[in-house]
């Protein structure tokens, strides 16, 4: 079986279904994937369909409540229920499946499907090893009949692409994992020039990844750039005097940024754990201006933008490599 290769295993005689995928990317990544809803509703449903949470509660004896809708919801949306019965953080996940309506009330023409999530670790590459269980073989033949491998291998592909996308960022823009502060500049196109002026001044170096275009890296599908914007910065690193490193991106007005005196300079924290990431962001934001709340973006870091009480501006990012 390759790394990206979907197997798919029929068992009749035990009414189950046995579904196994290797993902390039950690063990705490892939968990990361399956448990929070800001990212299973970036994957979990087959193009040109998408998932939109209405709640999740995860925890034994909670559950996630989230709909399938088409393409600008000209479809009439599929309502499904997963209620955790047994989580094992992070190797397994027990949970019952159903097909329901909006306020999570089984609908009982489908039957219900029981899944036995197990998730093993080796180095950079996780296993995913799925057991689905029916009460009746005709339910299991209901399941299949309704297109559920064709779906399932879709959306494992699209968590595929996401794992590999944002795992490869995270190496590639923090190969550690150590708590630090730095200062966060964006320019409207010249970050560049900009940032080759302050190496000058500072007699500083390029570090990290020094100088990364928005070309280099693979961007999601939804972010649409012209040829000239690729050429941008999306990421630059300069470490200049007593060893403080000036961070830069591009932010065009052509992506849709304003930028202005004020909101072009923040101060990056990037703490050692998500908690300590929610604790800051609740405890900064109060009294203040949350400009872009905390959630999972495609660059793989846990992030916000917000401007504190007094009128400072911060980001928060938490990258867990």
């Amino acid at each position: 079986m390759t790394n990206n290769e979907t197997v798919f295993t029929k068992d009749l005689q035990n009414r189950r279904l046995n579904v196994v995928r290797t993902f390039d990317a950690p063990l705490n990544l892939v968990w990361q994937a399956w448990t929070e809803s800001e990212i299973l509703d970036q994957w979990w449903a087959p193009k040109p369909y998408r998932t939109e949470t209405k709640t999740m509660d995860f925890r034994e004896g909670g559950y996630w409540l989230y709909q399938m809708v088409g393409p600008e919801h000209t479809e009439h949306p599929t309502w499904c229920k997963e209620e955790y019965k047994t989580i094992v953080a992070p190797q397994k996940i027990a949970n019952a499946v159903s097909f329901c309506d909006e306020n999570a009330v089984t609908n009982t023409n489908f039957p219900v499907m029981n899944w036995e999530k197990n998730f093993t670790g080796k180095g950079e590459h996780t296993t995913v090893n799925i057991d689905i269980y029916f009460d009746k073989v005709e339910d299991m033949q209901t399941i299949v009949g309704i297109g559920f491998q064709e779906g399932f291998t879709a959306g494992l592909s699209n968590l595929d692409h996401y794992l590999s996308t944002a795992f490869r960022i995270r190496k590639d823009l923090k190969p550690g994992n150590a708590a630090r502060v730095t200062t966060y500049l964006n320019f409207p196109g010249n970050t560049e020039e900009a940032l080759t002026f302050y190496k000058e001044v500072f007699k500083g170096e390029f570090t990290g990844k020094k100088l990364t275009r928005f070309s280099d890296i693979e961007l999601p599908a939804e972010v649409r750039m012209n040829e000239a914007d690729k050429k941008l910065i999306i990421h630059g690193e300069l470490t200049i005097m007593g060893g403080h490193v000036l961070m830069a991106t591009d932010a065009p007005e052509s992506m849709g940024f304003k930028l202005q005196t004020g909101n072009n300079m923040h101060i990056n924290v990037e703490p050692e754990s998500r908690e300590e990431t929610e604790r800051l962001f609740n405890e900064l934001s109060v009294g203040g201006v949350v400009t872009m709340p905390l959630s999972d973006m495609f660059f793989g870091a846990y992030f916000a933008e917000l401007t504190d009480k007094y009128g400072i501006n911060w980001m928060l990012n938490y990258q867990n490599v």
